[in-house]
């Protein structure tokens, strides 16, 4: 069987089903290439199901979040801004809002309101979705793409759009596909490292403290060259490691690390930020307040008492006793501790509990106006198969959005 369209899309995530959309509206002929037996099955995932579609912030802090890179987004995010999303899912009759102020979501809470609502709009548009469908290789005469060939059919296209994600969530069909295709015709393709998951730690303390969410922690890596890698959120301990909304985060700048150290040394504030001095000052008020408290009970101002309770015996201090009645030495390890608790990162559990990828086809070789490869004409990328991956709150979202646009306008 061997069929011809405009444009080719391969893979039906965020990226890819608007990438889709949007060159259907251009009156191109599209066909879309999915290898499972669903559209959506990684979006369907996102944000557990709630779907984050994207954030408030303006287009130049939005970039920033991505680091060094981050500028490469600026014609995407021109072409399609959070409010421009905003209005693209309102026109398919899907409201969205942002309850605090900042992450964005459908209303409905559930990201099956978004994948319904898009591929009713492919339905309508004409766009032809093929599912089973695995893209082996890439048809081209050196200088255009012409086509591409899955386990059982040809087809020719005008220009293919590379959709296919990274290696995040392999469960879900993400299996790096994109990255042999695009370096067959000469793409480079970056060290590839799991990112937004959960990380595990040395400390065995940590396994007794489950029950408890910390929340605005912040976190650093305790190495002097890298000082500079932080993040800031909620904290939940684990059996065998940490994780939320921090760790999502600072995971990303952990897992390379974790390739050239076989252990991390991190230093977290549990304390919403309290530095010495103002833990001091807290507890000589709440002492004030009733000066027969221990402290365990001073530490419960602060912290829930699983924690307290740990820190109590890494700092050597009588949890009975009031804060002025613990021996000197004591008392001022459990202020340092209080200020920077230590953690040793590691290890992790790989791709299978990444929900991205960090790293990706080089930048370099994408024209960031169009998305189209420097290596072959009709060539395009977007979303997750290219270097660049944000934090979470409906960064990776937006972006894949965002780029799906642009090579759908363009494509």
């Amino acid at each position: 069987m061997s069929q011809s369209y405009q444009l080719i899309v391969i893979g039906s995530g965020a990226a890819g089903m608007m990438s889709a959309i949007t060159a259907a509206r251009n009156g191109k002929s599209v066909l879309l290439l999915e290898k499972l037996s669903k559209i959506g099955a990684k979006l369907k995932a996102t944000g557990g199901g709630r779907c984050n579609l994207t954030n408030t912030l303006s287009n130049e802090d939005f970039m920033a979040r991505f680091g060094r890179d981050g500028r490469f987004m600026t014609p995407a995010l021109e072409a399609l801004d959070h409010k421009a999303l905003m209005t693209f899912f309102k026109e398919l009759g899907v409201e969205s809002h942002a309850p605090d102020g900042y992450r964005v979501f459908p209303v409905t809470h559930s990201s099956s309101t978004i994948i319904n609502a898009m591929e009713h709009e492919m339905q309508h548009l004409g766009v032809k979705v093929l599912c089973s469908q695995k893209v082996i290789t890439l048809e081209h005469d050196g200088i255009k793409v012409t086509g591409v060939h899955t386990q059982t059919d040809t087809f020719h296209g005008d220009a293919v759009v590379i959709a296919s994600g990274g290696m995040g969530y392999p469960v879900l069909g993400a299996e790096g596909d994109g990255y042999p295709m695009a370096e067959s015709v000469g793409h480079k393709v970056t060290d590839l490292y799991p990112a937004m998951m959960p990380l595990k730690v040395k400390e065995k303390w940590v396994e007794n403290c489950r029950a408890d969410t910390i929340a605005k922690v912040a976190m650093h890596v305790d190495i002097k060259k890298y000082k500079k890698l932080n993040a800031k959120g909620d904290l939940i301990f684990t059996k065998g490691g940490i994780r939320g909304p921090v760790v999502l985060d600072f995971s990303r700048e952990i897992t390379p690390l974790l390739s050239k150290f076989d252990e991390v040394p991190v230093m977290a504030n549990l304390t919403k930020g309290l530095n010495e001095e103002q833990i001091r000052e807290h507890f000589k008020k709440e002492q004030t307040k009733d000066p027969h408290r221990n402290i365990l009970e001073l530490l419960q101002t602060i912290l829930p008492k699983s924690v307290s309770l740990e820190l109590c015996k890494l700092a050597e201090v009588d949890p009975t006793l009031t804060f002025r009645k613990q021996v000197g030495v004591a008392r001022d390890k459990l202020i340092k501790l209080l200020a920077w608790t230590p953690l040793t990162i590691n290890g992790h559990d790989g791709f299978k509990m990444a929900m991205i990828t960090r790293g990706g086809i080089h930048l370099k070789e994408i024209d960031p106006y169009t998305m189209q490869s420097k290596k072959l004409n009709g060539l395009y990328f977007c979303g997750e198969v290219m270097n660049l991956d944000g934090p979470c709150g409906g960064y990776n979202l937006q972006w894949s959005f965002a780029s799906g646009y642009l090579a759908g306008m363009l494509g």
